[in-house]
């Protein structure tokens, strides 16, 4: 702790003057600049997941080890979040510097994957540590945005959460445009987290930002006591039990789909561009859900978001193998339904919950959400190894079954 105070205010006393923020931006200017954080800093989370396949391609990597080094990032999210909502750290600390130097180590951790051995328990480690620094960027990145709003805190957080969508799509991208050059992946997501982490510094604190004098364990059972944010949290864990698996599986499933149509290279390129449209589109329609959720009732959109998600799911499943362009449509409806809900869970706790203690209730959200990611992510290529992949990713409609039964108690 005495550490991580050291390095909030040397960062603050090292940088200079002319990175700093000045009051001279409106809101909109501030969550601009927020969503631009989001997206640079968030490319690192799946730089595994599109780049496995190449890594597996120059040294043999078995099906466990890739799932372990996109799983790592869950895992260390979860621990880097715990961390941070016990101790309060985006309540009681600048969360501008504490994202800013979060971004840069990830951004390090990631940078170091070029000497670590391929697929090896130190690459794996590496993407842990990038995680446990990304839980410092994504729930801070949401306490600042809340603090700019009241009346319209999902669009907030739906712009927020578009940005980070589009940046988890961008490694995928990046695939596609450099053919099998993984390294040139890991340096460009490198290099764009460590800008992200300069940009942050030139936003400001919304009128509605709150800080907390001090540690306050309460924020924890606050969580279970407030009935209210209790069902927040099950909409919430209902949610990720399928988006992070289907994301971080959707590229090698896809490719397996079009592979029973089309020559096995030209599916692999043809399932990393699809999966850059697929999960990229949850984007624009994070940011248009937030909008139409400040008008008709946040969970009343997270309940029709998960219906639609939970058919494409299963869609998935009855179609895998067949038409490449009815795989493709299917997946897009999918990546553009899987997503909006996200937002709407953390207004929701941003709602219900103390000001002073929002932001600790959000990162302590978001670390049950990605400890149980954790374990979809890790166990879904077992799964599927014994039941096969359309059954497995069918299977991802349980999560969206569970979730619209909590937040059939918070409709208005």
């Amino acid at each position: 702790m005495i550490f991580f105070k050291f390095l909030v205010v040397s960062s603050a006393l090292l940088i200079p003057d002319s990175f700093m923020s000045t009051q001279r931006y409106s809101k909109w200017a501030n969550i601009g600049l927020l969503i631009a954080v989001e997206i640079g800093a968030m490319t690192l989370w799946f730089v595994s997941a599109a780049i496995s396949g190449d890594m597996a391609r120059e040294v043999a990597m078995s099906s466990a080890s890739q799932a372990a080094l996109s799983s790592a990032v869950q895992a260390g999210f979860v621990v880097g979040a715990l961390i941070s909502a016990v101790l309060g750290i985006a309540d009681r600390f600048q969360p501008r510097h504490v994202l800013a130097i979060c971004a840069v180590c990830a951004a390090a951790a990631n940078f170091l994957l070029l000497v670590a051995p391929i697929g090896g328990m130190i690459a794996i480690g590496l993407r842990a540590i990038t995680g446990i620094c990304l839980a410092g960027v994504y729930p801070v990145g949401m306490k600042i945005a809340v603090g700019w709003g009241r009346s319209d805190r999902g669009l907030l957080v739906g712009l927020l959460v578009g940005g980070l969508t589009l940046g988890s799509a961008a490694p995928h991208l990046l695939s596609f445009l450099g053919g099998a050059d993984w390294r040139s992946i890991v340096v460009a997501t490198s290099l764009i987290a460590a800008l992200s982490a300069l940009l942050v510094l030139k936003t400001e604190n919304g009128p509605y930002h709150a800080t907390a004098s001090r540690f306050d364990a309460s924020v924890i059972t606050e969580a279970w006591t407030n009935k209210k944010v209790r069902k927040a949290y099950g909409g919430y864990l209902g949610h990720m039990w399928e988006l992070y698996a289907m994301w971080a599986w959707i590229g090698f499933a896809l490719a397996l789909s079009f592979s029973q149509q089309l020559p096995e290279t030209e599916a692999a390129h043809l399932a990393k561009l699809v999966t850059f449209v697929v999960i990229g589109s949850g984007a624009i329609s994070s940011a248009a859900a937030g909008w139409v959720a400040d008008r008709i009732g946040k969970a009343e959109l997270a309940i029709a978001a998960m219906a639609m998600s939970g058919t494409c799911a299963l869609l998935f499943g009855l179609t895998f193998g067949g038409a490449v362009w009815l795989t493709i449509l299917i997946s897009f409806l999918w990546g553009i339904s899987v997503i909006p809900d996200s937002a709407q869970f953390s207004a929701l706790v941003a709602d219900y919950a103390p000001a002073d203690k929002v932001g600790s209730l959000m990162t302590f959200q978001t670390a049950l959400g990605f400890a149980l990611t954790t374990l979809t992510v890790q166990a879904a290529p077992v799964i599927a190894d014994l039941v096969g992949w359309s059954v497995l990713m069918a299977s991802l409609a349980l999560g969206p079954m569970l979730g619209i039964y909590w937040m059939l108690g918070l409709r208005k």
